[in-house]
C-alpha cells in the first residue's frame, strides 16, 4: 500500500458561502453543494490535483460522523482523509 491522502474535508459553518468563496474567489471548478438528499450529508467537491481532493462539510455534520462534540473551531475544523480500492486495501 502507497500511504497517499486523497481527501482534505473543511470544515465550515456555512456551507453555501465557502461554497462561493472557493468557487468564485478562488476559482476551483465544482459542482456545487451535493448529497443534500441525505441527513449530515451536503458537501461540496473540489477537485485539486493527482487524485486529491478538497470537500466542504458542515462542522456540525463532521461533529456528529466522528461523535468528537463540536467546539470552538477546532477538532471539527477538518479531517485527512486516505481512500482505498477494496477492503482487502484496508486490511
Amino acid at each position: 500500500m502507497k500511504p497517499r491522502i486523497t481527501v482534505i474535508t473543511l470544515g465550515v459553518d456555512d456551507l453555501e458561502r465557502a461554497v462561493v468563496f472557493y468557487r468564485d474567489g478562488l476559482g476551483l471548478p465544482t459542482e456545487g453543494i451535493v448529497v443534500t438528499e441525505f441527513e449530515h450529508g451536503a458537501v461540496a467537491f473540489f477537485e485539486l490535483q493527482s487524485g486529491v481532493t478538497l470537500a466542504l462539510w458542515s462542522r456540525d455534520n463532521i461533529a456528529h460522523d466522528t461523535t468528537i462534540a463540536k467546539t470552538a473551531r477546532s477538532p471539527t475544523e477538518f479531517t485527512l482523509g486516505h481512500n482505498v480500492g477494496s477492503k482487502e486495501d484496508v486490511d
